[in-house]
């Protein structure tokens, strides 16, 4: 028997491969990233990263379809963007198993949003597995693969980014190799025109209500039950059972593996041994809302719906009931006193503080993206005005656009990635030239898709698995569509970023710049020797502090700037802002 300590995501990729998937198509974002990062090092299953939500979803309902068992893995706004063809798949059911992996992000540590994607296994009618560990983790991908395949519907697994990252123990096994299936030719099941489709909803109704009884009457195993104390009882599922666990030793606890539809038979027992009932849950009352729904008296909570729970926030919570003592000291109290605080910022060398630092100087407002560069909202670059999901700026730009008969789009520019662009803003561009729009979009080409991981995309030119791919040439797609005015810069050329931002969005056409830097930590070939200050020579005028460069400090009691050549990566952007040639590179 083999043991290792794994994380709530390698445990999630270690269960596919047990599982005997076949095929995991997923696009990279935090808190879910890890997951397909590590099912690249199986052989035995195919990944790739697809090159939105939507896509990978399709191509997993096409691998069920054709008979081989397969996830698809996206944090919670990924959902979102993949929930067109998730809706009917509910309606046609899978072939071969079909799990979907959704990650949420409480207290939204890297997203846009808090959303509780527990809603959508209601919304879609499909079942939602969430486990509390990683030991779980990898085990429920192997249950929620049989319930996938006995009902014929796609299964969501939940996790979140406690669960995500953190690590426990986890005993491995064997992959569990399955026959597949042959291509499933079933029109009735798999055309959703209407006709169909109208029968396939009495399938998803009669389907749901089989899960919900087999729950109540054979599936005893998702619902497990510890009477310690009958003054109260918490129901809870993932996570926050964990927290549960540790703030009230002393309660009884009924944990659901299955979080929709719930074992009501089983809940309604459990309400009947104790005294209280409560539900301790993260973000929305969703499970709370249904017990009341079925008539369980459950008490309130008077809990906030915003951020992660934690055994302090319940402790206190608790104790103001007067069940627990106010008296929970975590095991490292301390240690954050002790850390050095990291505040969010581009990195030393990032290829996207140039354009950032022109469009600044231009006072242009910049229609933003889901990214690392969304960073450039951050002072002194202060270049970011607005940021909604992954695609938009192209969009909003255009609406900006249309919305001021064109006067803003000359003051007014979207800037992009390059993951991002070919994730859904390329929709937009094509929306844009279609319609006669007049803005300028940037797309900042790093090839790399950078703040989730440094995954590789279709720009990249490289696999998964960092094989050799083809390669998208975003230029020759951006010409291809018919754009006649595209222009690629060197973001580290800030006289050129300024004249092309000038000409281009004093243009009455649609244009777009290409910046053509790599990620400075994708590619580390092109890190060079760091670059110092001569004090004789620097006025202290803050041109180079204004970049926004962490290598760039400022000594306040000399009133100078200095650069820390420990940070400093030599890209060469401080001194083409230096006026007074203070700025040199070590070893010249």
């Amino acid at each position: 028997m083999t043991k290792r300590v794994l994380s709530g995501n390698a445990a999630i990729a270690r269960g596919a491969y047990e599982a005997g998937i076949g095929v995991v198509s997923s696009y990279p974002g935090t808190p879910s990233s890890e997951i397909t990062d590590n099912i690249k090092y199986f052989d035995e299953i195919y990944s790739e990263w697809a090159t939105n939500e939507k896509v990978a979803m399709e191509v997993t309902i096409g691998s069920s379809l054709a008979g081989t068992r397969s996830m698809t893995c996206m944090k919670h706004v990924g959902l979102n963007v993949a929930s067109d063809p998730l809706m009917t798949l509910s309606y046609t059911g899978v072939n071969a198993g079909l799990v979907v992996v959704v990650a949420d992000d409480p207290n939204m540590f890297s997203s846009q949003n808090e959303q509780d994607s527990r809603h959508y296994a209601r919304f879609a009618k499909i079942p939602m597995l969430e486990p509390a560990d990683s030991s779980e983790a990898k085990y429920f991908v192997q249950k929620a693969m049989e319930i996938s395949e006995k009902y014929s519907t796609p299964v969501l697994l939940r996790s979140v980014t406690r669960l995500s990252h953190s690590m426990s123990v986890v005993e491995l096994g064997s992959r569990k190799e399955t026959e597949r299936k042959e291509l499933e030719v079933n029109i009735p099941k798999w055309v959703m025109v209407p006709a169909n489709a109208r029968k396939r909803h009495y399938f998803v109704e009669d389907r749901l209500e089989q899960i919900q009884s087999d729950l109540n009457h054979n599936l005893s195993d998702f619902i497990h039950e510890e009477i310690n104390n009958t003054d109260i009882g918490i129901v809870s599922s993932g996570i926050a059972y964990q927290y549960v666990k540790e703030a009230l030793p002393k309660a009884s606890v009924l944990k659901l593996d299955m979080v929709y539809p719930l074992a009501l038979d089983g809940i309604k027992k459990f309400a009947g041994k104790v005294k209280k009932l409560f539900v301790v849950e993260e973000l929305d009352p969703f499970i709370e809302n249904e017990l009341k729904a079925h008539g369980i008296n459950v008490e309130n909570l008077n809990r906030s719906l915003m951020g992660e729970l934690s055994v302090e926030r319940l402790n206190d919570i608790f104790s103001e009931k007067g069940y627990v003592s106010r008296n929970y000291k975590p095991l490292y109290s301390d240690i954050n006193d002790k850390l050095p605080q990291r505040p969010p910022n581009m990195c030393p060398g990032c290829s996207h503080r140039g354009i950032f630092h022109a469009i600044n100087k231009l006072k242009l407002f910049a229609a933003g993206d889901i990214g690392c560069y969304t960073l450039g909202l951050l002072p002194p670059l202060s270049a970011m005005h607005s940021t909604i999901c992954m695609g938009a700026s192209v969009s909003m730009a255009h609406g900006i656009d249309k919305g001021s008969n064109g006067e803003y789009a000359r003051k007014s520019v979207a800037v992009i990635g390059d993951s991002t662009f070919l994730h859904t803003g390329i929709n937009g561009l094509i929306n844009s030239f279609y319609n006669s729009g007049t803005s300028t979009v940037i797309i900042l080409d790093n090839r790399i898709t950078g703040m989730t991981g440094h995954q590789p995309n279709p720009a990249t030119g490289l696999s998964i698995k960092g094989s050799p791919a083809p390669q998208v040439n975003i230029e020759v797609l951006c010409r291809g569509m018919g754009i006649s005015h595209v222009k690629v810069v060197d973001p580290f050329n800030v006289e050129e970023c300024l004249n092309t931002l000038k000409e281009e969005t004093a243009r009455e056409e649609l244009s777009v710049i290409i910046t053509n830097r790599p990620c400075i930590f994708a590619d580390k070939s092109v890190i060079s020797s760091p670059y110092y200050i001569l004090e004789d020579k620097c006025t202290g005028c803050k041109a180079c502090v204004r970049l926004g460069c962490p290598a760039i400090l400022w000594d306040s009691e000399k009133r100078l700037a200095f650069i820390d050549e420990t940070l400093c990566t030599g890209c060469g952007l401080c001194p083409k802002v230096c006026k007074f040639e203070a700025i040199k590179k070590r070893g010249e």
